[in-house]
């Protein structure tokens, strides 16, 4: 039987990017040596700050496009403190990827591993799996991705917009409950929240609108509200009784945060970014530069990217095979947390970049 090959747009970036996207490739071929069947072929895209600093372009020539053209995009990470536009902006590319490739559903998938730091006392909190759902695309995101900045009103008034579409978000509550429907079918609640601020907002009332038609047609999952400042407190009280939780865009980009911290930080925090011809996955931390080159990165947000690109890759190329080295993955990490084999400096460990990344190639190979 002839491999499937799956062409993946590796986007390394600034800071860490390099360090933890090889960890993720690494990882990737080991889970598929085990696995067999598949493999995987790199376009590698320069981009970044870095790359702007010797340029003046934060993407190469053509980087779009071929990014487009690929099966799947692995980010690295964007972004350098002293690199900006001349306006103060932040160089991101990716931001512009999404928008051009209208990648609205941002998953940010938030576990608790055993041996990994529980912020919280409760002995429930070791349970803790849940998704954060964010619409990426839109939301008060919307002027700043799409027209180029908001609305400075001479030195008085500044005003940002906040769009909320039903074409984009019937698909966003869609992608919800299809999530909650997988996440079911291998042990999940089967439940979906919206997250909102429907009793204040015309666009949040029309957001919830929009999800309480959606819901109908999955009666299998149970559903949910909460108001955005109510999921904040329920994400201290009580995470462990959520499942999968859809949200505006600011509003996600805030309680992803806040959700990672409760299972170690943003070194856990992996993320996939999705469309419906496209998708775009990287650890959801930022470039850290004053850790860049000295092995001192915690690759698991990567390398569990990774895992999910690759469950990703299997549904859209019809690849079983590239799901069962998502699990691989995703049981590797487990594995080692619960070994005590995995133990992160930015846990108060003593594994760096590459030492988490060999020992979790090594539990593949076992």
């Amino acid at each position: 039987m002839t491999n499937a090959t799956a062409k993946i747009a590796s986007i390394p970036g600034d800071g860490i990017g390099p360090d933890v996207t090889d960890a993720a490739f690494a990882v990737m071929d080991a889970a598929r040596i085990k696995i067999g069947g598949f493999a995987i072929e790199v376009d590698h895209i320069d981009a970044g700050a870095a790359y702007f600093e010797k340029t003046k372009l934060d993407i190469e020539p053509g980087g779009e496009e071929r990014a487009g053209k690929a099966d799947a995009i692995l980010l690295g990470a964007i972004g350098l403190p002293s690199v900006r536009h001349d306006d103060g902006t932040e160089i991101s590319p990716h931001l512009r990827l999404r928008d051009r490739y209208g990648l609205y559903a941002g998953v940010r998938p938030v576990k608790a591993y055993p041996n990994a730091p529980q912020r919280l006392s409760d002995p429930r909190a070791a349970t803790l799996d849940l998704v954060i759902l964010r619409e990426s695309t839109e939301g008060l995101f919307f002027t700043a991705a799409a027209n180029g900045g908001g609305e400075l009103i001479g030195d008085n008034e500044a005003r940002d917009t906040m769009r909320i579409t039903r074409k984009t978000t019937e698909k966003l509550h869609d992608f919800a409950f299809k999530l909650a429907q997988k996440r079911k079918a291998r042990g999940g609640k089967g439940h979906v929240t919206c997250v909102d601020k429907a009793n204040v907002f015309v666009s949040m009332a029309f957001f919830r609108k929009i999800f309480d038609e959606r819901r109908s047609a999955f009666t299998d999952i149970d559903h949910g509200y909460n108001y955005v400042d109510a999921m904040a407190l329920d994400l201290v009280r009580k995470p462990w009784e959520f499942d999968v939780l859809v949200m505006e865009n600011m509003f996600g980009d805030i309680l992803s945060d806040l959700a990672g911290g409760l299972v170690g930080g943003m070194g856990m925090a992996s993320c996939g970014e999705i469309g419906d011809n496209h998708g775009l996955f990287q650890g959801a931390h930022g470039s850290a530069p004053d850790i860049m080159g000295q092995d001192k990165a915690n690759p698991l947000a990567a390398i569990l990217s990774g895992a999910l690109m690759l469950d990703y890759l299997s549904e859209k190329l019809s690849v079983p095979q590239m799901a069962e080295a998502s699990q691989a993955i995703h049981n590797a990490v487990d594995d080692g947390f619960r070994d005590n084999r995995l133990r992160p400096m930015e846990f108060g460990g003593d594994m760096g970049t590459l030492a988490i990344t060999n020992e979790i190639t090594t539990i593949l190979s076992e």
